[in-house]
């Protein structure tokens, strides 16, 4: 083989010329294989979840003499395909960070705020857990339980049930919240009032011929990373790759087309992909619907009668066309978005030539901002235009993971839980000007921000504050708010792996497990058109005092409090809960734990969709800079038989802003 210019700097950027440049040159490309430097190390594979983002992939974990030292996907998995991404490999490390928190802690120095030195005490967690236990009995006996809040941040399915679900319940108190506002909710509504699926969605990769990532990275942010790495090859091989981003991100440079929008313009660029697919004839006709006769009336700046056009699964489009898109030229856009409007052209027909195996990955770029709900609408929308949703190459539903039941607490809850477990959140969810409706109904949903808002406003609300795995005075917006706020809590407990922002506020720290690798749980994820349960399981030895703070903690905790008057807790776990596979029901925390698992576990496996179908999707309109997309329409998902899960969404709740 001659070996030219080119050949030679390819070659020099892989191994095998450095290695063995003489076989290279004198045969070709082919390669000295030297053997390896040593044996396989001995030790063994113990499968575990990760919990580095909401995909929760099935994981791996190499124990060596106790210790984890690599970790990778699990060969089962057709989730991740056996890979894993940068988090999974860094669990070794966050593991075995110095700067964990080795046990639990006591705050000596009343006074709190940024900087300010807890000047913390080592205690013993019985100790720890006599205090938390303390101040808890107290609200219950002052008739003020619903003065407890219980905030979780990443969490398995097991805190879910029991931190999050029984423990404020059946306490009495409302109070209990998640920080999924600060990463999801938004996104989620933005298919849920157009397609009435609110949820993270997943998506046909190996079959798509196009896919748009906007405001969204999955190469190296949540969600489905390992999957999508792993089919980087085959997607530009078959189809087309294009980002909509302010910034190069990873996805951008792999992308044949990218379009470095103008932070807060994407409903204005939205509109004129549509404008641009509707006037070029380019929508799925198959889902969308056509003109009776079979002309094409979309006309730039001129309306359609909406008699003349036969929808078939969108709800809509011409009074979408009509009272917006009709007007946004990719010329118009351009001036808005900062782009070429020949870009906009030319991307807008790639993605309709490929339709209906397209994709539009909306992430949350696109919807983290004022209005966000209603950009969200309108990105989403492309798919319903292009065809894509539930279609081979599309935007899916996901599969639903197969899990346990948690029995039932509601025996256990008294007349104090009841009374005060009805009240308001203090969130605000609800309100007029706070609807948070997540399921179209008005308070499903969860407006985490506005927690510190509400303890500013009534800073001697909250007594006891309980939380794990959060760290909102960094991971909030203004998260100055929330040092004030938790400065004004006179009683903090922190339950988290590594120490942070946040609990420099806290009055006593309990350290938990890094679950991915020293925790025991169950998890539950989707992705690759698949669904999953996981066992997080201790895959190394424990070096520190920790403790897991979904099933450990809750039941040493519930011993406290049934032993200084309050049983509830306790009655409820160690009656209730039984072992699945001997009937036993627990007497211990590691007892508790196991069974936990096991009812978390039981019944799950893997399912794969089977079939492809067409649902009803909507599209809303902008108005223009302000991004605001104005619900026109009222949507009812009509599937048959699902069709119960999916209920009329009436949009006459947002007002025209």
């Amino acid at each position: 083989m001659k070996v030219t210019r080119r050949v030679f700097i390819q070659l020099t950027g892989s191994a095998a010329l450095m290695v063995s440049a003489p076989t290279v040159l004198a045969q070709g490309l082919s390669v000295k294989r030297l053997p390896l430097p040593c044996s396989p190390a001995e030790g063994k594979w113990i499968g575990s979840a990760c919990q580095g983002c909401t995909q929760y992939c099935a994981i791996e974990v190499f124990n060596q003499n106790g210790r984890a030292t690599r970790v990778r996907g699990n060969q089962n998995s057709k989730g991740n395909h056996g890979f894993c991404c940068p988090r999974g490999h860094l669990i070794p490390q966050e593991n075995y960070d110095p700067d964990r928190i080795k046990q639990p802690l006591k705050r000596t120095n009343p006074q709190k705020g940024r900087g300010i030195d807890p000047k913390w005490i080592p205690i013993s967690w019985d100790e720890a857990l006599d205090i938390v236990a303390d101040k808890m009995v107290e609200l219950r006996n002052a008739g003020e339980p619903e003065r407890l809040l219980y905030l979780k941040g990443r969490y398995g399915n097991t805190s879910h049930a029991l931190l999050y679900g029984t423990l404020t319940k059946l306490f009495g108190s409302p109070n209990n919240f998640s920080t999924s506002a600060l990463c999801a909710e938004t996104e989620k509504m933005g298919p849920g009032y157009t397609q009435g699926l609110f949820s993270y969605r997943d998506y046909d990769l190996g079959n798509s011929k196009c896919v748009v990532f906007w405001g969204t990275d999955p190469f190296a942010s949540n969600r489905q990373v390992p999957n999508v790495i792993s089919r980087l090859g085959q997607l530009q091989k078959k189809g087309i790759l294009i980002t909509v981003d302010p910034r190069l991100s990873t996805a951008a440079a792999k992308s044949k087309e990218w379009l470095p929008i103008l932070p807060g313009t994407d409903g204005a660029l939205t509109n004129a992909i549509a404008h641009v697919l509707l006037t070029e004839g380019l929508w799925n006709k198959d889902f969308v619907g056509d003109f009776a006769d079979g002309k094409n009336l979309f006309v730039p700046g001129k309306t359609v009668d909406p008699q003349t056009f036969k929808e078939n699964n969108t709800l809509g489009l011409i009074t979408y066309w009509n009272e917006e898109a009709k007007d946004w030229t990719p010329e118009r856009a351009a001036k808005e978005c900062r782009l070429d409007a020949e870009q906009i052209r030319r991307v807008a027909k790639a993605m309709g030539q490929a339709a209906p195996n397209v994709i539009v990955w909306m992430g949350p770029g696109v919807c983290m901002n004022p209005r966000g709900t209603y950009t969200a609408m309108v990105v989403h929308a492309l798919n319903g235009i292009l065809g894509s949703v539930d279609n081979v190459g599309g935007a899916h539903d996901p599969v639903k993971s197969l899990s346990g039941k948690y029995p039932s607490m509601d025996k256990y809850i008294d007349e104090l839980a009841k009374d005060h477990g009805k009240g308001k959140k203090i969130d605000g969810r609800g309100d007029l000007d706070m609807p948070a409706a997540m399921k179209a109904k008005l308070g499903s949903g969860v407006v985490t921000n506005n927690i510190a808002n509400y303890m500013l406003e009534n800073p001697d609300f909250v007594k006891v504050m309980i939380s794990s795995w959060t760290n909102t005075p960094f991971a909030a917006a203004d998260g100055k708010r929330w040092e004030k706020a938790l400065a004004n809590v006179p009683f903090f407990v922190h339950m988290v792996p590594f120490p942070s922002e946040m609990t420099q506020f806290a009055d006593i720290v309990l350290p938990s497990t890094f679950n991915a690798a020293e925790g025991m749980g169950a998890v539950t994820g989707f992705g690759s058109m698949h669904a999953w349960t996981s066992l997080q399981q201790p895959t190394c030895d424990r070096i520190w005092d920790v403790k897991q703070e979904e099933n450990e903690v809750t039941w040493l905790l519930a011993e406290k409090l049934a032993k200084k008057g309050w049983p509830t807790l306790l009655n409820y776990y160690s009656t209730e809960f039984v072992d699945p596979e001997t009937g036993a029901r627990p007497t211990n925390e590691k007892e508790f734990q196991l069974i936990t698992t096991k009812i978390a576990s039981h019944h799950a496996g893997s399912v794969r969709r089977s079939r492809f179908r067409a649902i009803k999707s909507m599209v809303g309109k902008t108005s223009g800079r302000e991004e605001c997309i104005i619900p026109l329409i009222r949507f009812t998902r009509n599937i048959g038989a699902e069709s119960s899960q999916h209920r009329a969404v009436n949009l006459s709740l947002f007002p025209e802003i």
